[in-house]
C-alpha cells in the first residue's frame, strides 16, 4: 500500500436519512432511527470546504430526500462558489417549479431522478406511496429548465422484465442519460434480497436488451448498465476501492468509505464534528483498515485481480460471510462461494414479501403485487 493514499474525487453529501418513499432496496442503514440528529447548514459548509481543499471535484447531495432539506440551496451555492460540481440525488416527489428553480440560481450542476417502474401502478406499489406522476412531472419540469437529467432505475426482479419500456420511457421524457443499476446487495436490499434477486435469465436477457437500444439508439440516449455482482465471476472494485477515490459524509457527521459501510459492525467511524476531513482521509484507522491490497487474505493476496477489484465489496462480504475481511463471496474463487449460489438458487421459488424502508422502528411489510 502506498505511503500516502491517493486524494478523494468525490464527496457523497448524505444530507438526511428522512425521505418520503420506502424504497425495500434503499441503501440507508435499517436502524435509521437512531440517525435523527442531522448536521447544521453551517457544519456542512465548513464540510464542503475541506472536501474542495482535499481534492474534491464533485459533491452528490443525496439521503433519503435531500429536498427535505430547506437549506438546500445554501448548500449548492457554497459548492458553486467552491467550484464543486454539484449533482442532487433526488426521489423528486417535493421537486416543483419554485424549488427547482431555487436549486438553478444557486449554481446546482445535474439532476438524478429515480424512477421505480414503468407505471403509477408498479411504481408505486415498490416505492410504498404514489410517486410516479411526480416522477414525471419533476422531469418535465427540470427539462424546461434546462437541468441535465439522469434517470435512475434500480433493477431486480419485479421490474427486470420491464426494461424495454423503461428503455422508452426514458427516451418519451428525453432525458439524457439513464443509470440502469441492478440492486447492489446491502441496506435493505439485503434485507429484502430473496424478493429482489431475479433469475439468471432475467438478467442476460436484460443485457441484450441494453446493447441492441445502445446500438438502435446511437446517441440519442447514453444508457449507462450496471452488471449485478452475484451474476459476474469476479467483484467489482466497491467504490473503486476502499478509500481511494470516494468518500461518505452521512447525515449525522460520520465519515464513510463507502454510504453502507455501517452494515460493518465493529468499526468505529470519525465524525466531522470532531476531526477534519484531512485528518479522517490520511490518519482514521477505518480508512486504513481495507485500503490498498496489504490487508487482503488468499486466495486475493496471491491473485493477479488484486489491484483490480481490490477484494471486491467489504460491505457485502461481511453480510455474507460474517467477515469483513474475508474474499468478496461473489467471487467465484472464493472460498465462501458456494453462499452466494445457494442464495440464488434459492430466489424466487415462493413468493416473499416485500419489506419497506421505514424512518421509525417498525418494519412495514407487504405481499401484494401490482
Amino acid at each position: 500500500m502506498p505511503t500516502t493514499p491517493p486524494r478523494p474525487f468525490a464527496l457523497l453529501a448524505e444530507l438526511t436519512y428522512r425521505c418520503p418513499l420506502k424504497c425495500p432496496y434503499c441503501s440507508n442503514p435499517l436502524q435509521l432511527a437512531r440517525y435523527k440528529k442531522e448536521l447544521d447548514a453551517e457544519t456542512w459548509q465548513r464540510v464542503l470546504t475541506e472536501a474542495a481543499a482535499l481534492g474534491v471535484v464533485q459533491v452528490h447531495f443525496s439521503g433519503g430526500e435531500p429536498l427535505v432539506r430547506r437549506d438546500l440551496a445554501t448548500l449548492v451555492a457554497t459548492a458553486r462558489q467552491l467550484e464543486l460540481y454539484s449533482n442532487l440525488s433526488t426521489g423528486a416527489t417535493l421537486a416543483d417549479g419554485p424549488r427547482l428553480d431555487e436549486l438553478k440560481s444557486a449554481g446546482l450542476d445535474s439532476l438524478q431522478i429515480s424512477l421505480l417502474d414503468i407505471n403509477a401502478r408498479s411504481n408505486d406499489w415498490l416505492a410504498g406511496t404514489p410517486s410516479f406522476e411526480k416522477k414525471r412531472l419533476a422531469v418535465e419540469l427540470a427539462r424546461e429548465r434546462d437541468f441535465p437529467i439522469t434517470l435512475n432505475v434500480v433493477l431486480h426482479r419485479h421490474n427486470l422484465d420491464h426494461l424495454e419500456t423503461i428503455i422508452t420511457l426514458a427516451t418519451d421524457w428525453k432525458v439524457d442519460k439513464l443509470e440502469l443499476a441492478h440492486v447492489q446487495y446491502t441496506g435493505w436490499a439485503f434485507r429484502n434480497r430473496a424478493a429482489l434477486l431475479p433469475h439468471r435469465s432475467q438478467v442476460e436477457h436484460a443485457a441484450k436488451v441494453v446493447a441492441t437500444a445502445r446500438e438502435e439508439l446511437g446517441g440519442q440516449l447514453e444508457i449507462l448498465h450496471v452488471l449485478p455482482d452475484y451474476f459476474q465471476e469476479f467483484p467489482k472494485a466497491c467504490m473503486q476501492g476502499w478509500g481511494r477515490v470516494f468518500l461518505t459524509v452521512a447525515p449525522d457527521g460520520a465519515v464513510l468509505p463507502c454510504q453502507t459501510a455501517r452494515e460493518i459492525t465493529g468499526l468505529e467511524f470519525p465524525n466531522v464534528q470532531n476531526e477534519s476531513l484531512n485528518e479522517i482521509w490520511f490518519s482514521d484507522p477505518v480508512f486504513q483498515r481495507f485500503r490498498g491490497t496489504d490487508w487482503l487474505p488468499e486466495p486475493c493476496q496471491s491473485c493477479d485481480r488484486r489491484e483490480i477489484d481490490f477484494g471486491g465489496c467489504r460491505c457485502q462480504a461481511f453480510l455474507v460471510t460474517g467477515d469483513a475481511a474475508a474474499t468478496d463471496p461473489v467471487c467465484k474463487l472464493s472460498p465462501r462461494h458456494e453462499l452466494i449460489e445457494t442464495a440464488m438458487a434459492q430466489a424466487g421459488h415462493e413468493p416473499t414479501p416485500l419489506e419497506y424502508r421505514v424512518f421509525g422502528t417498525a418494519p412495514e411489510t407487504t405481499s401484494g403485487g401490482r
